[in-house]
């Protein structure tokens, strides 16, 4: 079945008035889920802390010990980037991380199909030494590294369809073959990255594929790009664990972005993503929440997505 990670905790990370990465977002997602009947019928996948050593994994000690001292001394934001910071910010940070974990965990020991992590905060800014773009640690590249460390998987392939380039997904395996990064993204846009001559370097090269698209873009692009490039590109790569970044600030109307995709392109794109899945991966997928700043647009969003992930088990 489709499991859901989902904590109140997660709205202890306060991000100050007016932030558009906000406490209420995860709120609105829960409450689609409920609305619609999904949450009820998907069992949870529990928060828990991760440990140093895991986000040592794709994060430098130095880096962590910055987190550390800057939420301390009580900082609004992290010295390293543009990230909000309130007292139970490295405490959330650290539950994401784990429940995104503890996900791999169900899905590869096959407790359940997939799954889908609402957490915050985001993670797909945040490199090896620096978050930033409302990001501590990085779920989704952690959750790659703990499944090979833990689980021995050896192919791991993120997709990140977040309307902004996931930068440190990519610093973080940009010289390592062992996991691909796709993304499709607007361009140009913060952070500036992800051009399409970005692709890796020694044993990573060709091992990142970058789709960058001007604002306005939708369907035909976003959806096209995943069947022309990431299809062929899986069927080479053969990942043995299926990672999403899914960030729903490319959809229309949201505030931080001008892409215009729909609810039904979520789905599509979630279908296609469940094909690689089932094709190379036993199924396996795991997908972590990302951006998405207007409220509606991101609770019904996310709720065709879940509702296309659950797909799997009919």
């Amino acid at each position: 079945m489709t499991a859901l990670l989902a904590d109140p905790l997660y709205n202890r990370h306060i991000s100050g008035p007016g932030h558009p990465e906000q406490p209420q977002r995860l709120d609105a997602v829960l409450s689609a889920l409920d609305q619609t009947g999904l949450a009820a019928e998907m069992p949870r996948i529990p928060a828990r802390a991760a440990t140093e050593d895991e986000v040592a994994a794709c994060h430098t000690r130095k880096y962590i010990d910055v987190v550390r001292h800057d939420v301390a001394r009580g900082y609004e934001a992290l010295s390293t980037g543009d990230t909000p910071l309130s007292p139970d910010s490295l405490e959330v940070a650290l539950q994401a991380v784990g429940g995104v974990l503890n996900a791999v965990d169900a899905v590869v020991e096959r407790r359940a199909q997939n799954a889908f992590c609402a957490v915050r905060p985001p993670g797909h800014h945040a490199g090896p030494g620096r978050g930033m773009g409302f990001c501590i640690f990085n779920n989704v590249a952690l959750a790659a590294r703990y499944a090979q460390r833990r689980h021995g998987i050896e192919r791991v392939l993120i997709a990140d369809w977040d309307v902004h380039h996931g930068n440190g997904t990519q610093d973080i395996f940009y010289a390592d073959g062992s996991v691909f990064c796709f993304s499709t993204h607007q361009h140009p846009w913060y952070p500036g990255t992800g051009q399409p001559h970005e692709t890796g370097e020694g044993a990573g090269r060709g091992a990142t594929l970058n789709c960058p698209f001007p604002a306005g873009s939708g369907r035909a692009e976003i959806l096209g790009a995943f069947q022309d490039k990431l299809l062929p590109a899986a069927r080479d790569f053969q990942p043995e664990l299926v990672l999403v970044s899914a960030g729903f600030d490319s959809r229309l109307g949201d505030p931080l972005g001008r892409f215009t995709l729909s609810d039904t392109d979520f789905a599509g794109l979630t279908t296609l993503m469940l094909e690689i899945a089932d094709t190379y991966a036993g199924g396996r997928l795991v997908s972590v929440l990302e951006g998405g700043y207007s409220l509606d647009g991101l609770a019904s969003a996310a709720a065709a997505h879940v509702e296309a992930l659950r797909g799997a088990d009919l």
